[in-house]
């Protein structure tokens, strides 16, 4: 009895260490994973484009294969504009499907770019969030608040990124204006700033039809100029505003070619005022040239940024005016925003509370523009509630 008793013991001693051994391992086997899991990923970013009706969308099927970006799947589900796309970029008909949770589901992406109508963004976010796939999507974020917030809701609730492109994102003029304004207090305190964005027209610059269906559309776009371009400026004060809400939107429309653009704006002017500052954006189909200029102005100087390089700086009454040209070779900037997307889920870069690709900057720019426009139809100033 005595040594089954003795017998006992040892074994359970043993059993003991051996518990504690797995316990250990365990710990760290999970430990690796947890950290492997958290780790960014290397390579190329697998993409599906979401919809290719989009002018812009140029810039990623130009170079489907890079060490950014590789597209695994396209999803069109306009049969004309997938073939003719397909023969254009001389892509491989494999690549597409017409049904947007299958190309997911085949492929697998790591992330989204979403080329279709803005209206279409929200269909796309609810598609790829519950997949765990990031999105990126061209601007604006969406055509009209509701679906914004909706889109924000679901990136939030699976925890995906949600970027919104502009092209004036990746300008070295506007890094080196929001370089002057924060670091150097080159302004001092901005007062008035003013934007102007936009082209002869979507018809006079020859845009594909079926990108010309929906950009002038009042449901697919969400409105003609004033959410096409307005967006713009309603993204730069937003961020020159550091996400502030502003106190009032007040709003003009034209239609100066309603035999071209009969079911929405052409034209616009839009007043954005904060408590110390106001903003003027002037979104235009009908400018005699493309332009995206942005002028600052401060109690003790301007900035203008002309185009993507060229700036004009005064800050003294008896100064001359100085002529600046600034490159990606003078200041950090992405110069696509591929490139960015990469540097964002490989870990290289943090997106900016705010920032121009930043999801409650593009939010806070529906609420600009969704006021902009209510404001037009009704003749009033719209006054906004802060969060």
């Amino acid at each position: 009895m005595k040594l089954k008793i003795h017998l006992y013991k040892i074994n359970f001693k043993t059993m003991k260490k051996k518990y504690l051994l797995f316990t250990t391992l365990c710990i760290l086997f999970f430990s690796v994973m947890k950290i492997e899991a958290q780790a960014p990923k290397t390579g190329a970013v697998r993409v599906v484009v979401a919809g290719i009706s989009h002018g812009h969308v140029a810039w990623i099927l130009n170079k489907p294969t890079s060490d950014q970006m590789e597209i695994v799947g396209i999803y069109e589900p306009n049969k004309a504009t997938a073939e003719k796309n397909a023969i254009k970029y001389n892509l491989s008909k494999d690549l597409f499907y017409n049904n947007l949770e299958t190309a997911l589901d085949k492929t697998k992406p790591e992330a989204v770019l979403a080329f279709g109508s803005i209206h279409e963004h929200l269909k796309v976010v609810k598609a790829a969030a519950p997949r765990g796939i990031h999105i990126m999507v061209e601007k604006p974020l969406a055509s009209n608040l509701n679906e914004a917030l909706a889109m924000q809701a679901l990136a939030k609730k699976y925890n995906v990124l949600l970027l919104t492109n502009y092209e004036t994102s990746w300008y070295p003029s506007t890094y080196e204006t929001f370089r002057l304004i924060q670091e150097k207090n080159y302004v001092g305190k901005i007062r008035k700033v003013v934007f102007h964005h936009g082209h002869q027209g979507p018809k006079e610059i020859g845009v594909s039809p079926e990108f010309f269906n929906w950009l002038t559309d009042p449901v697919e776009n969400g409105g003609g100029s004033i959410v096409d371009f307005g967006c713009y400026g309603a993204n730069l004060i937003t961020y020159l505003m550091q996400g502030a809400t502003p106190i009032s939107v007040t709003a003009v429309t034209n239609q100066f070619k309603p035999s071209i653009y009969p079911k929405v704006d052409d034209n616009a002017t839009i007043i954005v005022n904060y408590a110390n500052t106001q903003a003027i954006l002037q979104p235009s189909w009908a400018w005699t040239f493309a332009r995206k200029d942005m002028e600052v102005y401060g109690d003790s100087a301007y900035i203008i940024a002309v185009n993507a390089q060229k700036m004009r700086l005064r800050n003294k009454e008896s100064a001359p005016e100085i002529e600046k040209i600034v490159t990606e070779k003078d200041i950090h900037v992405f110069t696509d925003p591929f490139s960015y997307l990469h540097a964002v889920l490989r870990g290289k870069e943090k997106i900016e509370p705010n920032g121009l690709y930043s999801l409650e900057n593009n939010v806070m720019v529906n609420r600009i523009l969704e006021a902009a426009i209510q404001s037009a139809k009704t003749g009033k100033t719209i006054y906004l509630k802060k969060n």
